[in-house]
């Protein structure tokens, strides 16, 4: 079957555009954040930088996966985009987890911030990877799904930054930004470890979320001269792009033109589900599948 190639330019396209926007932006952060003698946004700048090597390492493998087929993937390269999406699930786990141990070192032992040039560095933190995760959220592929929420986290972290030096500003208080930092961090831990699982279950070949098998066999068997399915599989590339096998046993079938007609009956209706590969084996009721097992 056909398919649009669009989105995998612009999943490629996305990702590269947070990549320099975060790279650049780092580099101004570490500056920021021994300028200002605030350890919330060096600790924040050392996220990113990880976040940075993520994007990096995902635009590598985005790009990769657009590679067609070849004599070593017959199926092409679209899983290295789940594998950039299981790195960057796994990064996001630790950065969080670092943060959360900067957030209590923090509580143990505050230190006086320049408030004033921590919002302005905040403000525009929120700005940058605010855009950088508008861009990525709006992506198809599980790579630009996992990415979007180092970025969200980010704007988050830089949110409670923000937030924190307003109130440092007009009150002392240096327990406020790790207080917040933590109840974000959790926040987003658990969303990273929800997506983490998805990405987990796809690389396993788990069925896609989007997709329910026991209402295409229905919809198989209930066509004419159907008489049973086995053998039926269907797994994800990439999240986006779906591959479907099955074999299909009928029954009275007396004519070639007969077989043909149940044939194009079956493509007809899995033609709503837009698979990427479609394996369809057919057989007469009278001949024995070596691979036939109970369904």
């Amino acid at each position: 079957m056909g398919h649009n190639h669009s989105h995998d330019h612009s999943s490629t396209g996305n990702i590269k555009f947070a990549f320099f926007l975060n790279l650049g932006f780092t580099i101004l952060e570490i500056i920021g954040g021994i300028y200002t003698n605030s350890i919330a946004i060096v600790s924040d700048a050392i996220h990113d930088l990880g976040d940075t090597l993520s994007l990096g390492s995902s635009w590598y493998l985005q790009h990769k996966s657009e590679k067609k087929s070849d004599k070593k993937f017959s199926y092409g390269y679209r899983r290295l985009s789940l594998l950039g999406a299981l790195i960057n699930g796994v990064v996001l786990v630790l950065g969080s987890a670092y943060v959360i141990y900067e957030a209590i070192k923090r509580l143990q032992n505050p230190e006086p911030s320049d408030a004033q040039g921590m919002i302005i560095f905040a403000i525009i933190g929120v700005a940058v990877n605010g855009y950088a995760a508008y861009k990525l959220t709006h992506g198809k592929s599980m790579n630009e799904k996992v990415m979007s929420w180092h970025m969200i986290e980010d704007v988050l972290g830089w949110a409670a930054i923000l937030v924190a030096a307003i109130i440092l500003y007009f009150y002392d208080n240096q327990y406020i930004d790790p207080v917040l930092s933590l109840l974000i961090t959790a926040y987003i831990l658990f969303n990273a470890f929800k997506r983490l699982r998805e990405t987990m279950f796809l690389f396993l070949q788990g069925i896609p979320a989007d997709i329910d098998l026991d209402k295409i066999k229905s919809e198989l068997l209930q066509l004419d001269h159907v008489c049973s399915l086995h053998h039926t599989h269907i797994w994800s590339q990439d999240g986006e792009h779906h591959v479907f096998s099955t074999h299909v046993k009928l029954e009275n079938i007396d004519a070639l033109d007969q077989l043909s007609r149940v044939k194009k009956k079956i493509n007809t209706t899995l033609e709503s589900y837009d698979f990427e590969h479609l394996t369809i084996e057919i057989e007469l009721d009278s001949s024995d599948c070596s691979v036939q097992v109970a369904e």
